[in-house]
């Protein structure tokens, strides 16, 4: 009795000071997932392919880190002592090895598993396991979790993650853990200190504005993410971020889509995580993925996700503050056609009152910079005019003159 007593006691001590890993993503992660375009039909030789285009494609050099493989990596069940092991057939080395390949590239290694009894396409989920796979991936080396929620029955949400997130910890290898809730229990009202970035929706589909159905759930297009949810801004910030999923950039849209996909991920703080074949990726798409100038709108360090700032005649503008009083401006084109603008600065003054910023545009002047363009516009003095073709963007740094 004794003893059991003192191990109880022992493990609500340590649940006590558990926490999810400090100091991770203290900016959105970049890098890579498997599922959008390969679902479960993933292996070996395709994963070293893609760290060695994050390599030769200079997407590592543009900041990507994170090779993450999502559902369809471990075997139809565990062994005998109930251990997850990698699909022999599929990973024939184990991910111990993989990890060290990635690693090699300079690179980070990611995995996926789910809060339920079995994963998302009916592989062995972490219910029951969380302590046991969490140890799995240190042993691993494993720098990043993305946790589903697919066969959960009716546990609490908000626990299950505490539970995945207590085991992390208690392995002690420090790991990025992203929760793939789907935003059904509103994480972002509980999830800011248990993982570093929850999903806010559902799975993302490679269209401009629609959504699909599959029976029980849908996938959405890409303004269907972006207006999906209200008043969540208020919570992102370096170390807890919303993650409007996985891109579709180069998955089939048109390049002005890719575009304005991209910065709006980067407008949002979310993670920017690929969904695309690198190996057959065109010249347009990975110009787009690397342009180091969207990406630093993404990667700014106040970490403040940007806002709908006017929509006026099918042409969103959105504001994202930035350090050192710059801020962030994209004109997005809703329409079918092109559209020219003739913005008067004097007109329309700039705030954010989430965050205290506001500025006088009559007294305040800005120099431009086009960030797809990578040229300088004049400044704020003058009406800022352009053409911006269909579904296309018009990104913009402003900075103090």
């Amino acid at each position: 009795m004794k003893k059991t007593t003192l191990l109880l006691l022992l493990l609500f001590s340590f649940n006590l000071f558990a926490q999810k890993f400090d100091g991770l993503a203290k900016t959105p992660p970049l890098g890579w997932n498997s599922w959008n375009t390969f679902a479960t039909n993933i292996n070996e030789q395709l994963v070293k392919d893609i760290a060695d285009k994050f390599v030769e494609l200079g997407l590592k050099e543009a900041g990507y880190e994170y090779i993450v493989l999502d559902d369809g990596w471990m075997a139809k069940e565990r062994d005998g002592n109930g251990n997850l092991i990698a699909d022999p057939e599929k990973f024939p080395s184990g991910m111990k090895a993989l990890a060290e390949y990635i690693h090699s590239k300079g690179l980070k290694f990611g995995l996926y598993n789910c809060a339920g009894s079995k994963t998302c396409a009916g592989y062995p989920g972490s219910r029951g396991f969380e302590y046991q796979d969490a140890l799995a991936y240190a042993s691993w080396d494993v720098d990043y979790l993305k946790y589903d929620w697919c066969n959960t029955g009716k546990i609490n949400a908000e626990s299950a993650y505490i539970t995945m997130r207590d085991a992390l910890y208690n392995a002690k290898r420090p790991v990025v853990f992203s929760i793939c809730e789907w935003g059904d229990n509103e994480p972002w009202k509980w999830a800011k200190n248990i993982g570093h970035l929850w999903r806010v929706t559902g799975d993302i589909i490679n269209c401009w504005d629609c959504e699909v159905g599959h029976g029980s759930w849908s996938s959405s297009g890409i303004w269907k993410i972006i207006n999906m949810r209200k008043d969540i801004r208020k919570v992102a910030g370096p170390g807890h971020w919303n993650d409007f999923d996985m891109m579709e950039v180069g998955n089939g849209m048109t390049d002005a889509e890719d575009r304005s996909h991209f910065a709006m991920w980067s407008m949002l703080a979310s993670p920017l995580i690929m969904g695309n074949d690198l190996r057959t990726a065109t010249k347009e798409t990975i110009k787009t993925l690397t342009n180091k100038e969207v990406i630093a709108v993404n990667q700014d360090k106040l970490g403040i996700q940007g806002f709908r700032f006017t929509n006026e005649n099918n042409i969103e503008i959105w504001l994202k503050p930035l350090e050192n009083d710059a801020w962030a401006m994209t004109f997005i084109n809703m329409t079918d056609s092109p559209v020219n603008i003739n913005h008067d600065w004097k007109k329309h003054n700039i705030s954010d009152d989430l965050n205290g910023k506001y500025v006088d545009m009559k007294n305040t002047n800005f120099k431009i910079r086009d960030l797809y363009n990578h040229k300088n516009l004049g400044d704020t003095s003058k009406n800022l005019q352009a053409t911006i073709g269909t579904h296309d963007v018009l990104m913009v740094r402003l900075e103090k003159i």
